[in-house]
């Protein structure tokens, strides 16, 4: 599974769903399951983005279907990331020096 980081900004229309149903969060979260997405972490931000989720996915095509998901919705923007541990970063980076 590939790690994913994505940065979110909520809309007006999500900022006021989010304000009357906290609990949506963990809604869209479970929804991820349905992509074969799991949430590793995720946290709320101040400042340009509302929210930093840590995400594995199966591969590059769940992620974007998630993001036309989550897209089409209108709650929310996003900036996907791919993420590489840094351990498995520094050892590709060896095995490329040989």
């Amino acid at each position: 599974m590939a790690l994913y980081v994505v940065l979110s900004k909520l809309t007006h229309k999500g900022k006021s769903t989010i304000q009357k149903k906290p609990e949506r969060i963990k809604e869209v979260n479970k929804n991820m399951e349905s992509f074969g997405i799991n949430v590793v972490s995720q946290h709320a931000l101040i400042g340009a983005y509302d929210f930093l989720t840590v995400l594995e996915a199966p591969d590059p095509q769940a992620m974007s279907r998630l993001s036309l998901e989550l897209g089409s919705r209108g709650t929310l923007e996003t900036l996907f990331l791919g993420a590489i541990p840094v351990d498995q970063f520094i050892e590709d980076i060896k095995k490329s020096n040989k």
